[in-house]
């Protein structure tokens, strides 16, 4: 027997799932990048570089006021609101989300777009009371292969927030090229000549 409503039901309780699933992980990736910059910046702030695994992993503490391998540096106002923006247009695709893959790729994005405004928004040289506003420096600790990455000198140094964005903008390109929608449903590409 089939309740009256029970399709609705049931699709309501997968869509109720799926947010949870995002906003699960966007807290948990906010939270773990929040905790991990403070005991950076506790432990490593003014030392020189944690050396975990020579020329491969070390630990050192920096303050980007730009995006990845500090381009833009002098545009932090502009990161700060491209931030909010991508922050707010994750909040709204959120109302149409219905597949588990877009909200791990939306979770990992808004976990790591809060992370990073965060510290646009509160660290030095922004914050309450401060005459610049929307212009901290985002904080960077992890470093791999330093000094002896192929192609480029250096690997951008990041933090869980940076490593978070970077895995969800994969990813969506992923679900993106792979056909997988928003709403849960998945576009098949037929390409073959008749």
């Amino acid at each position: 027997m089939q309740a009256e409503g029970g399709a609705p039901v049931a699709a309501g309780g997968r869509r109720g799932r799926v947010l949870a699933v995002l906003v699960s992980l966007a807290a948990f990736l906010y939270v773990a990048d929040l905790v991990t910059k403070t005991v950076a910046l506790e432990t490593l702030e003014g030392e020189p570089p944690l050396v975990v695994i020579p020329g491969v992993l070390q630990f050192r503490v920096i303050f980007n006021s730009g995006a990845a391998f500090s381009i833009g540096t002098g545009m932090t106002f502009i990161f700060t609101l491209i931030a909010a923006g991508v922050v707010a247009a994750i909040i709204r695709t959120a109302r149409k989300l219905a597949g588990m893959p877009w909200a791990v790729t939306l979770g990992l994005l808004l976990g790591g777009a809060l992370g990073n405004l965060t510290d646009r928004l509160l660290r030095y040289p922004s914050g309450f009371g401060r005459p610049t506003q929307l212009q901290g420096h985002v904080v960077d600790f992890v470093e791999v292969l330093p000094g002896n990455f192929p192609v480029i000198d250096y690997f951008p140094v990041f933090n869980v927030a940076d490593s978070a964005i970077v895995c969800g903008g994969i990813l969506a390109v992923i679900l993106a090229w792979r056909g997988y929608q928003i709403d849960g449903t998945r576009e098949v590409k037929s390409g073959r000549a008749a």
